[in-house]
């Protein structure tokens, strides 16, 4: 067998190995009914946590290998049927500097050579049809991410590159497949060990207040045909994405996307949370046992306006996740060439990548929260319908003995309010 055949074999492998174990066969979605505007399936990314995280742990250890084994036959003797690589340019790829790979990829050279590594055999082994690309596996990443990080349209990305436009057009939508199909467990929610972890994290950021596993928000982003795309997602208190749901129609209500979800169905049916483990969320949410929103109005000096200063510090990390993902450049220019099915791979593409630089420590993605009145929250309207009586009577409990924590925070000086 030839040795990327084989090296993509084993990286596809392994990661199909880690997307069964961490996703199981999805349930049926609520509004799997209602089409969207262009009549395609959600793309969600949302799973039950998975009682075999020791395993996963373990197949994680060889999809990272993977990149070695990858770079390891490829020095092997071998016959090639093909010669690709002949007269390729050497000018593809940037020369390695401290912010040539940061502004044209948006990640250090160190993070694009692990990704290069890891993904080459994915991305080596499939060509247009009938058309040799002759373009090595670091080369069709470089066009890709060049494309992910700064919005350029296709005839840019081919001169810039010395290629053809639709061999641009080919690596950039292959890499979004190669991801969305193969990475998915990289946005899988935490197993409930997993989330005692989580919950550590919010209580230092949110002083002292307990049993936090998540701050979700829901932005939109615009694709070709003035379609609107929405996204629900839900990050830990370090921003990393664990839960993405993308392909909601963009006029709907932050509150009808969050029902439209798996991860609703999920935690109504116990499958995510534990009894007393909740979400936090902003005011356009439904305030419900297991998300707790700001209260309206607070008077000043009240327990209430001691729960909300808490509750914003709780949701700046998905928030300062919406600011990432936004300065992905091809995420501000969707409506210019992608139409509404590739805006959403688009989107997963970019929190995937998301994730995989935080994994490795690589910051050169992630943005600030610096302007509060610019987070890419838009407002789409209020859905008035109310919740079940005693659901809300339950949800205003708990946040009322929340609202009581931080007081008590406040008084200890823990927190500060204007």
């Amino acid at each position: 067998m030839d040795p990327k055949q084989l090296a993509a074999l084993v990286s596809s492998l392994v990661s199909q190995a880690l997307l069964l174990l961490s996703l199981p066969f999805p349930h049926p979605n609520p509004c799997a009914s209602v089409p969207n505007r262009n009549n395609l399936p959600l793309f969600l990314f949302s799973s039950p946590p998975t009682p075999l995280a020791p395993l996963l742990s373990l197949l994680l250890h060889l999809l990272s290998s993977s990149s070695h084994i990858a770079a390891s036959v490829h020095f092997l003797p071998h016959k090639r049927k093909r010669k690709r690589h002949q007269h390729q340019p050497d000018l593809h790829v940037p020369r390695r500097g401290p912010d040539h790979f940061r502004l044209c990829f948006r990640m250090t050279s160190t993070t694009f050579e692990w990704l290069s590594g890891l993904l080459d055999p994915l991305l080596d082994c499939r060509d247009p049809a009938g058309s040799a690309l002759r373009l090595s596996g670091p080369t069709r990443l470089a066009i890709a991410l060049s494309r992910l990080a700064s919005g350029a349209s296709y005839p840019d990305l081919a001169y810039r590159f010395g290629v053809p436009e639709s061999a641009a057009r080919f690596c950039f939508k292959h890499l979004c497949r190669v991801l969305c199909t193969n990475f998915r467990f990289w946005l899988t929610f935490p197993s409930p060990s997993d989330l005692t972890t989580v919950s550590a994290g919010f209580q230092a950021v949110g002083h002292g207040l307990p049993d936090c596993c998540g701050a979700m928000a829901c932005t939109r982003f615009e694709a070709r045909g003035q379609s609107v795309v929405a996204a629900q997602i839900v990050a830990d208190s370090s921003s990393r994405i664990i839960h993405i749901a993308a392909g909601f129609r963009g006029d709907r209500t932050d509150s009808s996307v969050l029902k439209c979800s798996s991860l609703y169905k999920d935690v109504q049916e116990g499958q995510l949370l534990g009894a007393t483990q909740y979400l936090v969320g902003d005011g356009r949410y439904p305030l419900l046992p297991w998300l707790m929103v700001p209260f309206t109005d607070p008077v000043r000096g009240s327990c209430e306006e001691d729960f909300n200063a808490v509750h914003q510090s709780m949701c700046r990390p998905v928030l300062r996740v919406v600011c990432s993902m936004r300065n992905w450049g091809v995420l501000s220019s969707l409506g210019e060439e992608e139409n509404f099915k590739v805006a959403v791979a688009c989107i997963g593409t970019c929190a995937i990548l998301h994730n995989v630089l935080l994994m490795r420590e690589d910051y050169s993605a992630l943005s600030d929260v610096s302007n509060e009145n610019h987070m890419g929250l838009e407002h789409y309207g209020e859905d008035l319908g109310l919740e079940d009586f005693y659901c809300e009577m339950k949800a205003s409990t708990l946040r009322s003995m929340l609202a009581v924590r931080a007081r008590a925070a406040r008084d200890s000086g823990q927190i500060g309010i204007p």
